[in-house]
């Protein structure tokens, strides 16, 4: 998956699109823009040498089940856990995805509201840590009153405000 990103110069949102789309089409405007990644607002550093980004080439074959997105990591667990992961139907990994599976929906979008505004908050202190009225903004935005915030990054630079309130939306994939 292609992750998105958006370039300021300054407070004004200049581009929009994948890294390699960016360092295309903002080349020679380097001076001065930040780059943050959509997904999680975090400062994005641009290869402006045009090597293609790692993503694009084609990755050694690994073992496993790369058509189900399956990702081998190390689980810690204490020896009594692994025996109850042990004796559950079709075995640990089966056991730990059906568990993982019902407390997302028993989080109750708890934690993409906390994305969101981990989000938001990474761009808007960035961008606007100086400006008037971004600790009131940034307790509205933990305290989840996105009506208040809206009001109170009305006085900000269009370009930031709209986008702290874009990313502060829970996605799909958070």
């Amino acid at each position: 998956m292609t992750r998105n990103c958006t370039a300021f110069l300054g407070m004004t949102r200049i581009a929009r699109g994948s890294p390699d789309q960016l360092v295309a089409a903002l080349r020679g405007r380097q001076d001065g823009l930040l780059v943050f990644d959509d997904a999680d607002g975090r400062a994005v550093d641009l290869d402006w040498r045009g090597v293609p980004a790692l993503a694009q080439e084609e990755a050694p074959r690994r073992r496993g089940r790369p058509r189900l997105g399956v990702t081998a990591r190390e689980v810690t667990l204490l020896p009594r856990q692994w025996d109850w992961l042990s004796r559950q139907p079709g075995g640990a990994s089966q056991a730990l995805r059906r568990l993982v599976d019902e407390a997302r929906k028993a989080d109750g979008g708890r934690t993409a509201r906390r994305t969101a505004q981990e989000r938001a908050y990474r761009v808007m202190s960035a961008l606007g840590g100086d400006l008037p009225g971004f600790e009131e903004a940034s307790r509205l935005l933990f305290a989840d009153k996105l009506e208040e915030l809206a009001a109170a990054l009305a006085p900000w630079p269009a370009d930031l405000r709209d986008h702290v309130l874009e990313l502060v939306q829970p996605r799909a994939e958070d």
